[in-house]
């Protein structure tokens, strides 16, 4: 159904008289082939108009049988905005069956004939230096090919320096030695990524299918994680309806970083990051679209929507503000910003700044778009915030007040409480003074009785010590007076002799 639907597209797009109109017919003249060769290009209707846009370029060996196809899918991938806008180059080799001198190789080396060595640098010399020097091109380039083309298209991916950027390798008939060489290159490319695509089926001849998965096998095996690999293996196919299988899964397989981020990309590289580490991932890949395929593109807003919760959910939401500004750059006429610095401040509890910035956005809006009472929600709910805190504060009010109340009769009690405990010390007080009153002049009054008691004790001391030395003094005068008379009495003796 789905197969159906896709080649119904398609065959729209190859009716449009505006398609064939930005498709032109150059003969070429090539000093390395020494001849002409007639080149079928696809410019598109946009490159006239964007003037500093670039765009990558597709060369296509069997142009004659590739080239709508493949401008077909092109195109409609660009308009689903799954790959960007190319500039495409079939190269035509089945008029005279070029083809085989194109591409063929030495049986015996696996190498490039001499003829198809010069048909190597017609398209690595002259066709991408036309094309670069006439044309604005990004960095990136495809090359596509099938069976035989597709064979030697890998030529170019083994060379040196490698110009292209993405191969298209639809049933390739692999020479015996390509094997050899893709895996001696590709396991050593270290500067550039390489995208490499390729498809086979159960259509092709077994040696041939045989070889093909075995050089599949070779490269899901590569330890390089600079070659982004695909292979289709398809089931009830044919080699014709195979290319217009191959073509838009190598589309879809190649082109994968520009398109919008996939639930399968955002699980694989988003999801364990912090919002930081979001927001640059984001950013790299909008720089890397713009270097490769030269395509200007603002941020997809699915792609903000995308990385959105982590940016709300983690880390407290700090990253709001960081976030709503880089999107203010990029759609400042949209109110996308606004509700991201808005939420930032709501979250804070900041109600009259998100209520600006939510306000600011809504003036954005068209009030006729489904949206736009959804996103008035955003400002009711900041509004019906603010309301409840009012009346939260009203509440604390008459709370602080009951308190304040409750205080008060509190404190009134406890004044009384002390009041009664001082009178009741102030009694205590006075009665213990009038206690020690009494015990003092009680203690006074035996003081009193106990001095007077000793105080005529001590004169009766006084007294016995006042007579005992009159009676000392008397008994010294009565000796003295005997001495004296007795020196007397031997004075008259003495002189009486």
């Amino acid at each position: 159904m789905k197969l159906k639907l896709l080649l119904s597209l398609l065959l729209l797009y190859l009716s449009n008289s505006v398609f064939a109109q930005r498709i032109f017919y150059k003969d070429f003249k090539s000093v390395e082939l020494d001849a002409t060769r007639t080149l079928k290009i696809f410019i598109p209707a946009s490159y006239e108009k964007q003037e500093n846009r670039l765009y990558p370029l597709a060369i296509l060996f069997d142009g004659d049988y590739l080239f709508d196809v493949y401008t077909a899918n092109a195109r409609l991938f660009a308009q689903r905005d799954k790959a960007p806008e190319q500039i495409v180059v079939g190269i035509m080799q089945n008029r005279n069956k070029e083809r085989y001198n194109d591409c063929g190789y030495d049986k015996v080396n696996g190498l490039p004939t001499e003829e198809s060595d010069r048909f190597y640098r017609f398209v690595r010399m002259e066709l991408i230096n036309y094309f670069e020097s006439n044309y604005r091109l990004s960095p990136f380039r495809t090359l596509v090919g099938a069976t035989l083309t597709a064979n030697f298209i890998n030529y170019f991916a083994v060379e040196n320096q490698v110009v292209f950027d993405a191969f298209i390798n639809i049933n390739p008939y692999y020479n015996n030695d390509m094997a050899v060489f893709l895996q001696n290159k590709l396991s050593q490319i270290e500067e550039q990524k390489m995208y490499y695509y390729l498809s086979s089926g159960n259509y092709n001849s077994k040696p041939k299918h045989k070889r093909i998965q075995e050089v599949a096998h070779l490269l899901k095996t590569l330890d390089n994680p600079n070659i982004v690999y695909k292979f289709d293996d398809f089931k009830n196919s044919t080699k014709i309806s195979s290319i217009g299988q191959s073509i838009p899964q190598a589309l879809a397989h190649i082109f994968d970083i520009y398109s919008a981020i996939s639930q399968e990309e955002f699980s694989l590289n988003i999801q364990h990051l912090s919002p930081p580490d979001a927001i640059a991932y984001l950013e790299n890949k909008y720089v890397e679209i713009e270097y490769l395929f030269g395509t200007n593109m603002k941020i997809r807003e699915r792609d903000i929507y995308a990385i959105e919760p982590i940016i709300i959910d983690r880390e407290e939401g700090d990253y709001l503000v960081s976030f709503g500004e880089m999107i203010h750059k990029l759609y400042p006429e949209t109110p996308i910003s606004d509700y991201y610095i808005g939420l930032f401040y709501e979250k804070r509890g900041r109600y009259k700044q998100a209520l600006k910035n939510y306000k600011n956005g809504y003036a954005k809006m068209d009030q006729n778009r489904e949206d736009a009472e959804a996103y008035y929600q955003n400002i009711e709910r900041v509004l019906n915030r603010q309301d409840e805190i009012i009346q939260e504060k009203e509440n604390d009010k008459e709370l602080r007040q009951a308190e304040k109340e409750l205080i008060k009769i509190e404190r009134e009690e406890e004044k009384a409480q002390i009041k009664l405990e001082k009178e009741e010390k102030k009694r205590q007080k006075e009665e213990l003074g009038v206690a020690k009153r009494l015990q003092w002049e009680k203690e006074k009054e035996k003081r009193k009785l106990m001095s007077e008691a000793e105080k005529k004790k001590e004169d009766e001391i006084k007294q016995q010590k006042k007579l005992q030395w009159e009676k000392e003094k008397k008994s010294k005068k009565s000796e003295k007076e005997k001495r004296e008379k007795a020196e007397e009495e031997m004075r008259k003796r003495f002189r009486n002799n």
